[in-house]
């Protein structure tokens, strides 16, 4: 399982790549290996609120639906409107296909990097 040590990681398996002022969130590999297929994702509109430890927005696969949790507080900036007609893509490329982006960020303190978020994913599988 693939552990990018450039980006930041919240225990309810979203990742966090900071640049600029602004924080981009997606989710983690072993998040979407756990999820299965994502067949839908419900996302937030830009210039909403974003609190870390609370629900953003969720994402349906074949097994279940799960909240998204914002691993940091803001306001959206961007959505990735990309996942509305092809959500699959956070399961062929969990890194790449950011969910939103949030300015303004405060509340980081309850991220890890990349060794510890391993080691927490090892606990847990």
């Amino acid at each position: 399982m693939n552990f990018p040590k450039e980006l930041q990681y919240a225990k309810s398996h979203e990742w966090v790549k900071e640049a600029d002022g602004v924080a981009e969130i997606g989710i983690s590999e072993f998040a979407q290996d756990q999820l299965g297929d994502v067949v839908f994702v419900n996302l937030p509109q830009e210039g909403d609120e974003v609190v870390a430890g609370e629900a953003f927005g969720d994402v349906e696969s074949v097994k279940a639906v799960s909240d998204l949790q914002s691993p940091v507080s803001g306001i959206v900036c961007e959505v990735n409107e990309a996942l509305l007609d092809a959500p699959e893509t956070l399961n062929s490329d969990p890194y790449g296909a950011w969910i939103i982006r949030v300015k303004d960020v405060t509340d980081r303190e309850e991220l890890m990097d990349a060794e510890a978020y391993e080691a927490f994913c090892a606990e847990e599988g």
